[in-house]
C-alpha cells in the first residue's frame, strides 16, 4: 500500500494522471470524473470506494475493471443504490454475490439473478429464498440445473411454478407441469414453445378458457386442434384464434363467418403484423423502473 501514498502525495505531476492524483480532495464533481474515466489507476478507484459520496461509490461499483479491494467493501456499502451497481457488476467474485443474495433490500437480491457471473451455488441460494420473487427469476433461467429445476416444480407458490412453466427447456419438468392442478401454471405452459404436439393437443382441450387462449396465440397448433378451437364454446378463444399471428389463413376465414360479430370482424380485419395479439415479454431482470411506485422487474404482477 506504499504506492497509494505516493497516489495521493504531495508531489502530483501534470499530465494524464493527474486528475487522479485529487480524487479524494476535488469537488465531488471532479471526483465523480475520476471515478468514470477509463485512465484512473486502481489504487485510486480503492481509495474512491470510501468516497463520502454514495455517487460516487456507484460509479466504482458499476466498473467492470474495479479490483476486488474496491468491490468488497462495496458490497457492504450502507447505500443499497451502491450494493445493487456491485449486484450487477459482472466482475463482483461468487463470495459477494452470495452475500448481495441475501441482502435485505429486494431490489439487490434480485439483480444478482441477472449477474452473468452468477452459478450453480449462488442458484441453490436462490432455490430456498424465501423472496418468491428472487424464486421466480430462477425460474426463467435458461440453462437451471435439473434438480433445482425439480425441486421449483413443486414450489408453494403458483406464480414461481407458472415462471418456470413458460420459460422451461427442461421436457421431464415440462411433463411434470402437465399435471398441476393451478389454471395459471398450465397457462404458462400454453406460452412455452418447447412444449410437444401431444402436449398443445391436450392443453388445447384444457377446461380453464384462459389456458386454451393463451395456446391459441403462442405456438403453432395441429390442424384437428385448430379445427376444435374454431367451433370452441368461448368467445375469447375463438377470438384469439382470429387474432393470433400463427394461425394459418385457412383456419381464420372459417371464423369470418362466426355467430359472434366482433370474432367475425376481427377475422376478417386481420392484418399480419398489425399488433392483432398481445405480446408476451420476459421481465427485465434486475432492473429497477423509475419512479417510486411499488413494482417488479419487468412489471410482472404479484
Amino acid at each position: 500500500m506504499g504506492k497509494q501514498h505516493d497516489v495521493a502525495g504531495p508531489n502530483r505531476q501534470s499530465g494524464p494522471g493527474a486528475a487522479a492524483d485529487g480524487a479524494t480532495d476535488g469537488s465531488l464533481d471532479a471526483r465523480l470524473a475520476v471515478a468514470q474515466d477509463p485512465a484512473t489507476p486502481q489504487l485510486t478507484l480503492i481509495d474512491l470506494a470510501s468516497d463520502p459520496s454514495a455517487v460516487v461509490r456507484k460509479a466504482v461499483a458499476t466498473r467492470t475493471d474495479a479490483p476486488a479491494q474496491a468491490l468488497r467493501p462495496l458490497a457492504r456499502d450502507h447505500d443499497r443504490h451502491v450494493r445493487g451497481a456491485v449486484a450487477r457488476n459482472p466482475s463482483t467474485s461468487v463470495a459477494n454475490l452470495l452475500l448481495l443474495v441475501k441482502d435485505a433490500d429486494r431490489w439487490v437480491r434480485w439483480a444478482v439473478a441477472g449477474n452473468p457471473a452468477c452459478n450453480e451455488s449462488i442458484r441453490r441460494v436462490m432455490a430456498e429464498a424465501p423472496d418468491k420473487e428472487l424464486r421466480g427469476l430462477l425460474a426463467e433461467t435458461r440453462e437451471l440445473e435439473p434438480e433445482l429445476a425439480a425441486r421449483l416444480v413443486d414450489d408453494v407458490s403458483p406464480e414461481v411454478r407458472e415462471r418456470l412453466a413458460t420459460h422451461t427447456h427442461d421436457a421431464g419438468v415440462i411433463t411434470a407441469l402437465m399435471a398441476d392442478r393451478t389454471a395459471r401454471v398450465r397457462k404458462g405452459l400454453a406460452r412455452n414453445p418447447r412444449t410437444s404436439t401431444a402436449q398443445r393437443s391436450a392443453l388445447a382441450q384444457d377446461p380453464v378458457v384462459d389456458v386454451r387462449a393463451a395456446l391459441v396465440l403462442a405456438v403453432e397448433l395441429a390442424e384437428a386442434d385448430l379445427r376444435r378451437l374454431v367451433d370452441d364454446r368461448s368467445v375469447q378463444v375463438r377470438m384469439a384464434v382470429a387474432t393470433s399471428e400463427v394461425v394459418p389463413p385457412h383456419i381464420r376465414q372459417v371464423l369470418g363467418r362466426d355467430p359472434d360479430e366482433m370474432v367475425a370482424g376481427a377475422a376478417r380485419d386481420f392484418r399480419p403484423g398489425a399488433g392483432n395479439a398481445p405480446v408476451v415479454r420476459a421481465p427485465r431482470i434486475g432492473h429497477r423502473p423509475s419512479g417510486t411506485g411499488r413494482g417488479r422487474p419487468g412489471g410482472a404482477r404479484r
